[in-house]
This record gives structure tokens, sequence and C-alpha cells, in this order.
């Protein structure tokens, strides 16, 4: 079943019968020296695309929206192109979308969020009670963490090893290399903070990336590989598709998503 909005007519949108929207959320923003602006909008499409396909194969009524290519990039303010929206721009804009979908008679979306600064929770909770929708958050980034380090051998944050092996495996046209081969990005050191309640994660803060930075990556690329990438990809698939192909399948009811 055709499941991609971008490459589908609306024939196929009236065939489809569609029970569930996925929204992928990227970002335009620096990725180290070696991989494009693009990435984090990359990774929602690729992997939208997998998650979404696979659901359908399994009975569900699936559709891939186009993924949102600008996220929120307040601290990344002093690095050149990193293209803002500020949360309550994007609280707008995703309202007007759910509005969209909603008028297509479909009342479960999901959100596919590829970019750490989009903080989608709160989106949420504002429209808890004022659209007839039920909205489902999924970072996927945080649902690989009990599997990360069976994958991959470095912490990742930004531009880092899984990442970048998800680039090499998906879009490796767009990830730059010296002329010896090797990744053309830094190792991805970061400043360490003055304070212990910070570097520990008890207190946070809107991390300024031009200073937690040297060349915008934190999380070292250079142990990445296109058999990484591929194989986090099968992981989130296999997590995420079952999801989908059941959430299309199920009733709403007076107590949905509850038992």
């Amino acid at each position: 079943m055709k499941s991609i909005l971008e490459e589908i007519t609306l024939t196929d949108v009236r065939d489809g019968d569609f029970r569930v929207a996925v929204l992928p959320f990227g970002a335009t923003e620096p990725h180290n020296l070696h991989l494009p602006y693009g990435t984090d909008t990359m990774e929602s499409r690729c992997i939208g695309r997998a998650v979404c396909e696979a659901a359908n194969a399994q009975g569900g009524r699936v559709v891939l929206l186009p993924t949102i290519p600008y996220g929120t990039e307040t601290n990344m303010n002093a690095l050149p192109l990193a293209m803002n929206l500020n949360p309550s721009t994007m609280l707008m804009v995703v309202k007007d979308l759910v509005e969209s979908i909603q008028r297509a008679g479909i009342r479960k979306i999901v959100f596919l969020n590829s970019h750490g600064g989009n903080e989608l929770k709160p989106i949420l909770r504002e429209l808890h009670g004022q659209c007839a929708s039920q909205i489902f958050l999924c970072n996927w980034f945080q649902m690989v963490r009990d599997r990360y380090h069976e994958i991959f051998d470095v912490a990742e944050d930004h531009a880092g090893e899984m990442e970048t092996s998800l680039a090499l495996a998906y879009f490796p046209d767009f990830v730059v290399r010296n002329s010896d081969g090797s990744l053309r990005g830094d190792a991805g050191a970061t400043r360490p903070m003055r304070f212990e309640a910070l570097n520990e994660g008890w207190v946070s803060i809107t991390r300024p990336w031009h200073l937690l930075t040297t060349q915008s990556g934190s999380g070292n690329p250079h142990a990445a590989t296109a058999d990484k990438g591929r194989a986090v990809m099968d992981l989130i698939v296999q997590r995420i598709a079952p999801f989908l192909a059941e959430l299309s399948q199920a009733e709403i009811d007076d107590t949905f998503p509850f038992a």
C-alpha cells in the first residue's frame, strides 16, 4: 500500500483509508563538519518511511506526512544558518497541521521527532482537550537507549557515532570526508561546566552550543559505520512499526488509549 503522502495522489489517499498519520520533525542546523545541516530532517524522513512501510505490511493504514525541516534552535543562534522556530511558533505550526489532519478524518497522530531541541511534550499538553485527535510522541533517539551500547561504542549527543552511522547507511553522499577517507569532523569534545549539578544533570540549562562545542559536534563520530546505522534502523523499525499497525487497528472509545 502506498503511504508516503509526498509521492501519492488524491486517489491513493481516498483508497488508503488511513487511520494513523505520522508527522516527522527534523531541523536545519550544523552537525560538526562532516554531516549536513539537514541531518535531522533526512533521518526523520528515512526512519518515517521505513516504519510506515513496515507497519502497513503488518496490516496498518498509516500515512507518512512530509517532514517539518525546521526546529527550535535558540541555543545555536551564534552559529550561522541554524534556522530557528521558537517553541511558541512551533505550537502554532503544529496546531494548524493537526487541524488539517483532523479534517481528513484521521484521529490518531504520531509525532516522530529527530531533533533534541524540539520540546514537543508541552505541545501535546497544550492541545489535549482542544482537539479531537489523540496525539502520540516518539523521540526515536530516546527509544533506543536501552540497546544503544550493544550497537555503538561512544555515547551520542549530536553528530556523533549514531547519527553519523545513520548518515553512512542512508544518505552517504552527504557525508564529507578528508582526502585520506577519514571523516572531516572533529572528535566532538565538549566543554565541562563549572557546577557539579550541571555536569551530573541534576540541574539543566539551555546549552549555548558555541560555548559547549568546538565545531557544533557533541559526541565522537569516528567509530561510525553504515552497518551500525542499519542495525539501529532495524531496532527502530522492530519497535515502532508494530505499534503503528496496532494503533491503526485500534478503535477509539471513551477510555482510549487505556485498556
